[in-house]
């Protein structure tokens, strides 16, 4: 019976050699640079100039490559292709091009994350506004909703995760699961300029934007007398004098109802951000839940939505059919 279970084992770590030597063999003989645009973008969603100048950001972060080991590039393409598709990691372990196996693959994500979020996040997803920009945004919400001084719109949006072992409850939402509550903040380019992913699920949207780092600052603007920065938000969020919301049950053909359809108009904007956001990035699409920790889901979150920065900043005119 020993001898039986003696060859079992040894014919499964046989089987395991041969698996990575595969894996092994298939990174060496493969090349995601050698992928042609329209691939190389629909497997990572950055195009080939965003992905180096993202991996050029990165990259000193990384001590040498051993021999035989992974190339940065490597790791990167590989975390870009989970955040891409919202595959597991096994999935993403058996991938043609960046074939890796599944517990190396899960270090490697956990070691990405710290560094894109340090190094990127701060980057690419930025409050402050230039005074042409500012301009621009005033100009484009102006002749959407006839609003005049805003620059932004924000809106909450529910991020799947797995229960947490650790106040579960607190991640129950009103629509029946768990989740992380994200406030996102746009510009009128579907630049996202402001997220907070901290919050359980349970949270109400006024609750979050009461204590965001955000309404802080714009509160902190107004009192100095910059009071023509405003942004939009929907009903969930408190009136305040730099957040304009809609009127709650106006008469129909009212004043009121008039500018609860401009209203609308303008604030489109950030519903399709966060469409085009979960699109890009389903890793975070409601089709599937994260299955990490509340913290490293927040971590997740914040990477795509500077990834997502990246994406537009970068975007050629063939890459258009993805907003």
């Amino acid at each position: 019976m020993d001898s039986i279970m003696l060859g079992y084992i040894a014919a499964q770590e046989d089987k395991r050699q041969n698996c990575r030597q595969r894996r092994c063999n298939l990174r060496k003989k493969s090349n995601v640079m050698s992928l042609s645009a329209t691939e190389f973008k629909k497997n990572f969603r950055l195009n080939k100039t965003a992905f180096r100048n993202v991996l050029s950001e990165i990259e000193n972060d990384f001590p040498p490559q051993r021999h035989g080991g992974l190339s940065v590039s490597d790791k990167l393409a590989a975390c870009l292709r989970f955040f891409a598709e919202g595959s597991y990691q096994h999935g993403t372990g058996k991938d043609y091009d960046v074939a890796i196996a599944q517990p190396t693959f899960s270090k490697i994500l956990s070691e990405m994350l710290d560094i894109l979020e340090r190094r990127i996040c701060s980057k690419w997803i930025n409050f402050e506004m230039t005074a042409n920009e500012k301009y621009q945004a005033n100009r484009y919400f102006f002749e959407k909703s006839r609003i005049p001084g805003i620059i932004m719109c924000v809106d909450g949006t529910h991020i799947k995760i797995i229960p947490p072992k650790v106040d579960r409850n607190l991640y129950y939402n009103r629509k029946g699961f768990y989740s992380l509550n994200a406030m996102i903040m746009c510009d009128h380019t579907q630049r996202i300029r402001f997220i907070d992913s901290s919050y359980q699920g349970s949270n109400h949207d006024s609750h979050v934007w009461g204590l965001s780092s955000a309404r802080a600052h714009l509160r902190d603007m107004h009192r100095n007398g910059n009071t023509n920065i405003k942004i939009l938000g929907d009903a969930g969020y408190p009136s305040e004098p730099w957040l304009i919301t809609p009127y709650r049950a106006p008469e129909p053909g009212s004043p009121e109802s008039d500018f609860n359809s401009r209203h609308s108009l303008g604030r489109g904007i950030i519903e399709r951000t966060i469409g085009v956001l979960k699109n890009r990035f389903r890793c975070i699409l409601g089709s599937r839940q994260l299955h990490y920790a509340p913290a490293k889901a927040a971590k997740i979150v914040n990477v795509c939505c500077a990834l997502h920065n990246v994406c537009s900043s970068y975007m050629e005119e063939n890459d258009l059919e993805d907003v």
